[in-house]
């Protein structure tokens, strides 16, 4: 059973994709109104963690609890419907549609932009001008970093208590990361709960309250973000390179 504090929770869980073994036993805790970074070298299976919170892979064992309640069987949608949200390292966007379809598409709860609460449309314009700006324009001729934007913008279109997101600065410049900052922080402000999977070790430092290292599908070291950026060598230990490398 969980902590009260951890709104996800994954016990001894292993994922299988075809014939091959991809997780093997992750334990992860995701407390409740923090930011918790996923950590590891590529392959260490951190993306195959969250398309298994989100039901996308099948568990093939172990448990995983989102506030309390068992989600290993559930679908995909039934997952998003408890609250749960997924920016994946695609971005997931509608490249045909236009700004304003995609966030129509992805208020489920609506079946009009009017439909929409117009206090939380004007909340994402603030994280996000460039939403607004570009709303008529299709998505597919935004800049790398404004469909990030919309990906995110998407995902919170609605009210989610758990924002999943995979790899969110890839790509970015240094100035639309600083905004992505930004918005992550006034998400957090607002009582989200964030699960980012993340290669920019800067980035991680500056939004991480907790991490987790993954390494060959096992969660190896977890604790508070600031510990591990302020031990090198842990750093190198845990991922071959120290923090300080990549500011």
């Amino acid at each position: 059973m969980n902590e009260p504090d951890n709104l996800l929770e994954l016990s001894r869980v292993h994922t299988h994709i075809g014939a091959y073994h991809i997780l093997h036993g992750v334990d992860l805790q995701v407390p409740r109104g923090r930011t918790t970074l996923l950590l590891g070298r590529n392959g260490a299976g951190k993306t195959t963690t969250l398309r298994t919170i989100m039901g996308l892979w099948r568990a093939s064992s172990g448990e995983l609890r989102f506030d309390g309640d068992l989600i290993n069987h559930l679908s995909t949608p039934d997952i998003s419907r408890r609250g749960i949200a997924y920016v994946p390292e695609n971005m997931g966007i509608f490249a045909d549609l236009s700004v304003r379809e995609n966030m129509l598409l992805a208020a489920r709860g609506a079946r009009s932009i009017e439909a929409i609460d117009p206090e939380r449309l004007r909340w994402i314009f603030d994280l996000f001008p460039a939403i607004e700006r570009f709303w008529a324009h299709p998505a597919g001729l935004l800049s790398g970093g404004q469909k990030q934007m919309l990906a995110v913008s998407r995902a919170i279109v609605e009210p989610r208590q758990l924002i999943l997101v995979d790899e969110p600065s890839k790509g970015l410049a240094p100035s639309i990361i600083q905004n992505m900052l930004s918005a992550f922080r006034q998400l957090k402000a607002a009582g989200v709960t964030l699960l980012l999977v993340e290669q920019n070790f800067h980035f991680a430092r500056q939004l991480g309250d907790t991490v987790a290292v993954m390494d060959d599908g096992r969660v190896v070291h977890r604790g508070e973000m600031a510990e591990l950026a302020a031990d090198v060598d842990l750093q190198k230990r845990l991922l071959g390179l120290s923090l300080s490398a990549h500011q």
